[in-house]
């Protein structure tokens, strides 16, 4: 039982420090710079080794099957953290935040579901490349690198981050049928991505 609270609990962290990063994308007009500082949140979650569900998934592959379980444990700790923050942030001074938030909501809510997958997709990619090269890189520079410019690459690109992308309904106050059906394909998306990178990374890369 403690194993699986454990892993709501790295949950519950990572989403905290994702949405970290959100709040600084939101508070910075330049959005190059904002996107650089964003990568604050994966940064410090692969330093301390918290369950971000976009940086575990793709090891679905190399796993047991009652890895399904940590991995479903961790994104109910991520909603769990992102809930919290963004409804925390609704208290705060910051009501700029919140309007920012809901523009960007609103874009993703007009998309089609069609796009909100390939572009969730897309972003599962990056993260796999992304956490799998801070993990297997014996270069300390490269391994930071990667995670600072893979940030940057989807957030620049717009592609979709489900756990971010928590925070900003959160934040913005946005929770529907709706929501919940974009969010489940977003999940959806992101874990094609990263297990397809996943897939062709252990046939061919590993050594």
């Amino acid at each position: 039982m403690k194993k699986y609270l454990d892993f709501i609990i790295k949950g519950f962290y990572a989403g905290v420090l994702i949405s970290i990063g959100c709040i600084a994308y939101l508070a910075i007009e330049n959005k190059i710079v904002g996107s650089f500082i964003f990568s604050f949140g994966l940064l410090t979650v692969c330093m301390y080794s918290f369950n971000l569900f976009t940086g575990k998934v793709g090891y679905l592959l190399v796993n047991k099957a009652n890895y399904i379980i940590e991995l479903l444990l961790s994104l109910f700790g991520n909603f769990l953290g992102t809930f919290v923050m963004g409804n925390l942030m609704r208290f705060t001074r910051f009501k700029n935040y919140i309007d920012t938030a809901t523009n960007i909501v609103n874009i993703k809510l007009n998309d089609h579901l069609l796009s909100i997958l390939i572009l969730s997709i897309f972003c599962g990619m990056i993260m796999y490349i992304a956490v799998n090269n801070y993990k297997n890189e014996k270069d300390e520079i490269g391994k930071y690198i990667t995670i600072f410019m893979g940030v940057m690459a989807f957030i620049l690109c717009g592609f979709e981050h489900c756990v971010a992308n928590m925070f900003y309904f959160s934040i913005s106050g946005v929770f529907s049928f709706k929501v919940l059906c974009y969010l489940l394909v977003m999940i959806l998306g992101n874990s094609i991505g990263s297990l397809f990178i996943a897939l062709f990374y252990n046939k061919y890369h590993r050594t």
